[in-house]
């Protein structure tokens, strides 16, 4: 077991040289969600009513990704929503058990882990969800001591435990694998101490070490009931009355990337282009460990995709090594795979494609084939279980930048709010989720018929959000809608007063007035 420790350990040694330690616990993320947290305890112990603005502000942090921001199913409310809903409702319940948690006295981890286990409504997360249990369990107590008691990832541990052939814990229930890992995180001290490292310092910069190392994902066998519940979606039928799209349509793009394994959903911003790519992509591939997203912008390149030298400290001087980028490391995991893997490549119009693919263009199409990389002698081809979708937006300029040699590489798919799937999209979700704000829909079609332009049209997302409420259309409209057609009218202010919410929310009720008018005149005609 020395060897494993020592290849383990100089890959660690490898992450910390090259800064990643500093950016995930000294100067990063995870210290100051650390101290957020232990000033709601403090608030807390001294009974200051603020703690509880404190801790749901700490869980909607845009960077918290230590507690899962996804959808696990049912009312469709985030992770996050769900955990500060329960705040907001419990909060009595909640102080309680996080007095017990945060106690200062002699309960071990365990027991505190299992104290906030109890106390988790089973609606919030069911028994099923192991992994978004203990992501709220563990973040919970790092209000003790970040550094004692650090957020845990019960898969990315797992794969550590079978790449050092290291026991896995007894039993699933959450005191027993916190406590678990946190011996496991003792352990990686130790070795790293034998090694003649300065760091890890403690378990929190132990537990992102672990993040850091790399460790074969596909050799840990996927767990169904550790899987987000909209994965286990049946059919794409059933995706698509999730979705509240065409199940026909779905089918068709499953072929496309039959096809070719390449799929672009072009249409303008607000179609749902990246939403859809990432559900359909769970759904086909089985899991959400499968699909990888990246997103292109202008600074992106070919050694930030495929493979690059990338700056390091070695024994504390400066150099360079040869880094793979998330192409490759898909790549790599598809070819030690028989299950498909997705890459899903957003705003793919907004690179330099031609820099950015190099000689991937020559793979996208002959798959079959091998060709060495820019940075590396060895052979490399995509595996044929590999399928890439990208997203792009049609109202942006770049869009004249993919060139003809990449378009015939992929199948197209249009996403335009005049054209299936995304047809008749927003007044779908507005009967369902906002029966009385259904109006939407028709100013929204109708202000699309005036800016007569398909490839720049108001897409249904803008609206399609929760609790929406007419305050919240207004507050859309003027912030979202309204700069957005600034922007698109430029040179042509005048136009711009036609597309106001009130006028167009009018033209729509004058136009139903006359139609009902006409509709009683013939009745009575016929009356008569």
């Amino acid at each position: 077991m020395k060897h494993l420790w020592d290849e383990y350990l100089a890959d660690a040694r490898r992450y910390i040289d090259s800064g990643g330690l500093d950016r995930n616990d000294q100067e990063g993320y995870k210290p100051r969600l650390g101290r957020r947290i232990a000033r709601v305890r403090d608030l807390l112990l001294v009974d200051d009513p603020s703690w509880a603005e404190e801790l749901k502000a700490a869980i909607k942090d845009p960077s918290n990704n230590l507690v899962h921001g996804r959808n696990y199913g049912g009312d469709r409310a985030t992770s996050k929503e769900r955990l500060v809903r329960w705040i907001d409702e419990c909060r009595d319940d909640v102080a309680r058990t996080l007095g017990e948690v945060w106690a200062d006295d002699q309960r071990s981890p365990a027991e505190r882990i299992r104290a906030v286990d109890l106390a988790l409504p089973l609606e919030l997360f069911t028994a099923r969800m192991k992994e978004a249990r203990l992501d709220v369990e563990s973040y919970l107590l790092m209000g003790l001591a970040p550094e004692k008691f650090p957020t845990i990832k019960r898969r990315v541990l797992n794969r550590a435990y079978d790449v050092l052939n290291y026991p896995r814990p007894s039993s699933d229930e959450p005191g027993t694998v916190y406590e678990h890992a946190l011996k496991f995180l003792d352990q990686v001290l130790i070795e790293a101490q034998k090694r003649g490292m300065q760091r890890p310092r403690d378990r929190l910069e132990a537990e992102s070490v672990v993040w850091g190392s790399k460790a074969p994902k596909d050799d840990t066998p996927q767990v169904a009931d550790e899987q987000p519940l909209r994965e286990q979606i049946s059919s794409l039928d059933d995706l698509a009355n999730q979705l509240l799209l065409d199940g026909d349509q779905l089918r068709k793009i499953k072929d496309l990337l039959a096809d070719k394994r390449q799929v672009i959903f072009q249409g303008p911003p607000g179609t749902g282009k990246t939403f859809v790519a990432m559900e359909l992509a769970r759904h086909l591939a089985g899991s959400a460990e499968r699909v990888t997203l990246v997103q292109f912008h202008p600074s992106y390149a070919y050694e930030d995709f495929v493979q690059g030298f990338r700056p390091v400290l070695v024994d504390r001087s400066p150099g360079f090594r040869l880094r793979d980028g998330p192409l490759l490391k898909v790549a790599a995991a598809a070819d030690k795979s028989t299950e498909r893997h997705y890459l899903i490549i957003d705003e793919i119009n907004r690179g330099n494609l031609a820099k950015v693919f190099g000689e991937l263009y020559f793979l996208l199409e002959y798959r079959d084939r091998e060709i060495h990389l820019q940075y590396s002698d060895e052979s490399f081809s995509l595996p044929e279980n590999l399928y890439i979708i990208g997203t792009m937006n049609t109202a942006d300029r770049s869009i004249a930048l993919v060139d003809l040699a990449l378009r015939r590489r992929f199948h197209f798919v249009e996403f335009h709010p005049d054209k299936t799937p995304i047809q008749g999209l927003l007044g779908r979700w507005l009967k369902k989720n906002a029966p009385n704000m259904t109006w939407v829909a028709d100013v929204v079609d109708r202000a699309n018929e005036r800016l007569d332009d398909r490839h720049a049209a108001i897409g249904p997302s803008y609206f399609m959000t929760e609790g929406l409420d007419e305050g919240k259309v207004e507050m859309i409209w003027e912030h979202n809608v309204l700069p957005y057609l600034e922007e698109r009218l430029f040179g042509d202010s005048d136009r711009l007063a036609d597309f106001g919410l009130d006028k167009l929310r009018s033209e729509g009720d004058n136009a139903d007035n006359a139609e009902a008018e006409r509709d009683g005149d013939g009745t009575d005609d016929e009356a008569t």
